[in-house]
């Protein structure tokens, strides 16, 4: 648990049953400060800098929602390259499991509007860090952190206009995940004669024939979140990715013919789902498919780590290639649809060297190369050794080369928290009554009403 300073705050803000659950692990590598894109660009890695230990305390706590599975089992890879770097810093694991960081996210809300934030917080890049901690003045540059790290030099392109504003960068990126993944079980496939994923929906409505008259779950699902992620890979899926990216700057309207469709898409499929979809996390939906009483789950790639990750981990301990399967979502081919998860320096850190020496971990080589072949997914960092990598990663390695890439809504990169929350809320009227025609106007009405901005 937490030293003294973090349960007097807990308990003043009056969520100390939220917090109880929090865990201690380990920590990571390298160093710290900020500097702008342009003097960036000019600059070499540093990678084995060290931040200053003479910190103002000799802990840093941290918050994220990696509490399970592959998840965990990352951060407890990084943070013993953390812990071996700078042994005199105690890394307090402030994690809060549930709701792909729906449940952290309102413990965090509630800790920054009482003035005690922590030393650093996990916050996907995109909307999510410019349109709510930015826009807030909750978080420092780090510019000069870039510029000692030479970080510009290894970090893609695609990525620093969405942790930056106004020639200020604001988060250090870890990992890059693929959202659009379909993943699904071989031997299920073959006992119902379909031969490998479906290209196009009209396929996999047939296929679920099928697996269905064989008394299996055609999709496996989990909680709300999952079904959001659904939603928004049949999206990509059914517009494209021009109309796809245009619901987000207002060149799609929401209540176009072809939206329309796609959530009618959206709701054919969810009538192949597990009936206990909202009482199961996205493990357990996962796990479904891995243990053959499911064909298929649509799922971010964090699913190849708890699919191949150690079993004394919590993960599965499976073959990817073998045990498992995955292809594009139908109408995805050639498309990455991505997140990335962050850190970032707050305002009033109580330690801020000592969160600088964990930033400085996370953005390094050693500690992405030590993170991401366990969480199940490749380094924001475009140096990282392929060979430390599974087949899978591998394979979204070159595609995150080669393929178009679009963000994720319920991930934070294409819309805001405002949005995103008007979303689920119009969301979980949906999963209740099934009526599309009042879910497309509540979608209508939550562009209308939280544009980024």
């Amino acid at each position: 648990m937490t030293k003294n300073r973090l349960w007097i705050a807990v308990l003043l803000i009056g969520i100390v049953a939220v917090l109880a659950a929090c865990s201690t692990p380990a920590a990571t590598t390298n160093d710290n400060s900020a500097a702008t894109e342009e003097a960036n660009a000019n600059t070499n890695d540093n990678s084995g800098g060290e931040a200053t230990q003479a910190a103002s305390s000799n802990q840093v706590e941290v918050f994220s929602w990696w509490t399970g599975g592959g998840e965990a089992a990352g951060l407890d890879a990084m943070l013993k390259v953390f812990q071996k770097k700078y042994p005199n810093i105690e890394f307090v694991n402030a994690a809060v499991a549930g709701g792909a960081g729906t449940n952290a996210k309102a413990v965090l809300a509630t800790r920054l509007a009482a003035g005690d934030p922590p030393d650093s917080w996990q916050a996907h890049a995109g909307w999510e860090t410019i349109g709510t901690y930015v826009a807030a003045d909750q978080v420092e540059p780090l510019n000069d952190l870039y510029k000692e790290q030479g970080w510009l030099d290894v970090m893609p392109d695609t990525l620093i206009p969405l942790i930056s504003k106004d020639g200020n960068i604001y988060s250090v990126p870890v990992n890059i995940h693929r959202a659009n993944v379909l993943w699904y079980n071989p031997a299920v496939l073959k006992d119902a004669g379909i031969d490998g994923a479906p290209a196009t929906w009209d396929e996999f409505f047939a296929d679920c024939e099928k697996i269905e008259a064989m008394d299996k779950t055609c999709l496996s699902m989990g909680e709300a979140w999952t079904s959001k992620h659904l939603m928004e890979v049949v999206l990509l899926g059914s517009l494209g990715v021009e109309k796809y990216s245009g619901l987000w700057d207002g060149s799609t309207s929401w209540d176009s013919p072809d939206v329309t469709d796609a959530l009618n898409t959206y709701s054919q499929i969810l009538d192949h789902t597990n009936a206990d979809a909202a009482s199961i996390t996205w493990q357990d939906a996962s796990k479904l498919v891995a243990d053959g009483d499911a064909a298929f789950n649509i799922m971010g790639d964090w699913a190849d780590g708890y699919f191949s990750g150690t079993t004394d981990g919590g993960n599965l301990g499976l073959t990817p290639g073998d045990d498992y399967g995955w292809a594009p979502p139908p109408g995805t081919d050639g498309v990455f649809q991505f997140l990335s998860d962050s850190f970032v320096l707050p305002k009033g850190a109580p330690n801020p060297e000592g969160t600088k020496a964990w930033l400085t971990v996370a953005g390094s080589k050693e500690g992405q190369e030590a993170f991401n072949p366990v969480k199940g997914s490749i380094c924001a960092r475009t140096d990282c050794d392929k060979s430390l990598f599974n087949k899978y990663l591998q394979s979204a390695m070159d595609d995150w080369q080669t393929d178009t890439v679009v963000g994720s809504l319920t991930h934070g990169v294409v819309a805001n928290d405002s949005w995103n929350h008007a979303i689920d809320d119009a969301l979980g009227l949906f999963l209740t009554d099934r009526d599309v025609t009042a879910f497309q106007a509540a979608l209508v009405k939550a562009a209308a009403d939280n544009p980024n901005k």
